[in-house]
């Protein structure tokens, strides 16, 4: 377990689309307050799913090979093999136009309430979801797996702990290197959402496959 959440927070810590859109928020008016909003309302949005897991299977992992393991097991398989296809998809795709969206027009005049907003709208859902079912084995009998669960919503939303802290520790630094840092995601987006989607979908295919016949 502990090695999957690893996995999969890195991935979602790493996810351009989120990343370009906070340190958009960092830089408009009251940026610091937005960017608060936004990262406390992604950290809730992991803690509130972890808690819905935990209360369903009562903090105890499921017998290994009972229905409720099988079908998580199945639904992490189903979503690396959704990734796979996915990356397949946008790397055929022909290119398009890069523009920015349509949201970040209201950016300056946005309230900490549309950044906790926007926070839920960019949450990579399907890796949330993997992560999810990574859970359910999850034993809170013991004190390892507590803090594999913090250390995986911590790792989830590490980079934008990282870019909040340095932009309230150096706010002209931050905000210049910030923005160079948000042009080449935005110029490297596509490539950076391929590669993501393929090496985690490879991942938790491969894991889940190996769970299910072992």
């Amino acid at each position: 377990m502990v090695l999957n959440l690893v996995v999969i927070g890195t991935a979602i810590s790493l996810g351009p689309l989120h990343n370009s859109a906070f340190i958009l928020l960092l830089s408009s008016r009251r940026g610091v307050r937005h960017g608060l909003a936004f990262l406390m309302s992604w950290l809730a949005n992991l803690v509130t799913v972890i808690a819905v897991v935990v209360l369903l299977t009562g903090g105890q992992p499921p017998a290994r090979h009972s229905v409720p393991s099988t079908a998580a097991i199945s639904a992490k398989l189903a979503i690396g093999v959704a990734l796979m296809l996915y990356s397949a998809y946008r790397h055929r795709r022909p290119p398009r136009p890069h523009s920015p969206p349509r949201w970040t027009a209201w950016i300056d005049d946005a309230t900490p309430v549309t950044a906790a907003g926007l926070a839920w709208l960019l949450q990579p859902w399907a890796l949330v979801g993997a992560g999810a079912a990574t859970v359910i084995e999850a034993n809170l009998s013991t004190l390892t797996d507590w803090l594999a669960l913090t250390g995986y919503c911590l790792l989830a939303t590490l980079s934008l702990i990282v870019m909040e802290m340095y932009v309230v520790r150096a706010p002209a630094v931050a905000n210049a290197r910030l923005a160079a840092l948000r042009s080449w995601l935005e110029r490297h987006q596509e490539q950076l959402v391929v590669t993501l989607s393929l090496v985690i979908g490879l991942w938790l295919t491969a894991r889940s496959i190996a769970e299910l016949v072992t």
